[in-house]
């Protein structure tokens, strides 16, 4: 669910928030206390929660396969590490781009 080019955040908020968007994907209500105002931290504190149902969804229902379960898990995990990094690459750049898959799902109200 694609919903078209990223879009372009302002410099200002970029620049007083970057590193606290970068912090959503380690724990993605930081910038719900610590910037509810800015548009960019809330986009990646969306992002960072998305990220963080998918890899809970993904290790639960993988976990559960008997034989191939085990060698789906770390590859799931695999690519939610790639997804991981990409997205506090995007953060600490001042990009505002969905992740790949999973980016185009809108979980939390974005100001």
């Amino acid at each position: 669910m694609y919903n078209g080019p990223p879009e372009s955040p302002e410099p200002d908020d970029v620049r007083s928030s970057q590193w606290i968007a970068a912090a959503a994907y380690l724990i993605f209500f930081v910038p719900l206390l610590a910037a509810p105002k800015s548009r960019f931290a809330m986009y990646h504190a969306n992002q960072g929660l998305v990220l963080l149902l998918t890899s809970i969804a993904a290790n639960l229902v993988l976990g559960l396969l008997p034989l191939i379960g085990l060698l789906l898990v770390p590859l799931a995990n695999l690519g939610l590490l790639v997804l991981f990094i990409m997205g506090i690459l995007n953060a600490v750049n001042g990009w505002m781009k969905p992740l790949p898959l999973i980016g185009g799902l809108n979980l939390i109200r974005t100001p």
